[in-house]
């Protein structure tokens, strides 16, 4: 039996001694210099991924019946529907959503996911933007404008969902119902590019006495007016070439 001096009653009749963890000994490394033929982490990176094998992917599925088409599209909407349920803040998820179901042809399910999209953040204005796109896309003139109507009204202050808006209706050739468009932007007093564009757009089309009117009412607002000029000027010697 171990004497009092190694024993410890919490280790019953094995001492200190036995217990002890033996470490191994540090190996001493005698040759320091260096080798003659060196390899870089590079090296090592890429003999890595040359014995790694190959990606297994599976096979392409290839759709031959309409049953096997519904049956993909429900598991894929599935799929869509659990993301959403686990992150409902990601829009990038509900931009692919919605990009699917137009890339199968079913536009009134777009643009449900749309809507449900924009009623969870509408102040996105990338949401609007990318549901204004998916309309124009598909040629569907009369709701893209009830798109771009209820962005502007909803987010009047994001000057990128005016431009597209006008942008759209100068495509169609609707040049009253962009100068109206331009008229409610005005009401909220944007900035001098806005009320440049303005005038530009008044000078394109040859409507120089409503442009000067525009001018005007620019220069009421206290604004730097020699600036402005210039700028105005410089838009009238524009459309002159281009007339």
């Amino acid at each position: 039996m171990a004497s009092g001096k190694d024993s410890d009653r919490t280790l019953g009749y094995m001492t200190r001694k036995d217990t002890e963890v033996k470490l191994p000994r540090p190996t001493r490394v005698k040759n320091k210099t260096p080798a003659p033929v060196q390899i870089t982490a590079e090296q090592i990176l890429r003999e890595a991924r040359e014995r790694q094998e190959a990606e297994i992917r599976p096979p392409k599925q290839k759709i031959t019946d309409s049953t096997e088409l519904s049956d993909y599209r429900l598991r894929r909407r599935k799929e869509f529907e659990d993301q959403i349920r686990r992150a409902r803040w990601n829009i990038q998820v509900w931009m692919k959503y919605a990009q699917w179901e137009e890339s199968q042809k079913d536009y009134a399910r777009a643009r449900s996911v749309w809507e449900r999209a924009i009623e969870g953040d509408y102040r996105n204005h990338t949401l609007w933007l990318k549901y204004a796109e998916f309309e124009m896309k598909n040629k569907f003139v009369n709701s893209a404008r009830n798109v771009w109507d209820r962005a502007v009204t909803l987010l009047p202050r994001v000057d990128q969902l005016w431009y597209k808006y006008i942008h759209m209706e100068e495509i169609l050739g609707n040049i009253a119902g962009a100068r109206q468009i331009f008229e409610r932007w005005m009401q909220w007093s944007p900035d001098q590019q806005g009320w440049l564009s303005f005038i530009k757009f008044e000078l394109l089309f040859r409507f120089l006495r409503i442009g000067l009117s525009s001018l005007n009412d620019l220069t009421i607002l206290n604004w730097r007016v020699p600036w402005i000029a210039s700028q105005f000027h410089a838009s009238l010697t524009d459309c002159k070439k281009l007339g």
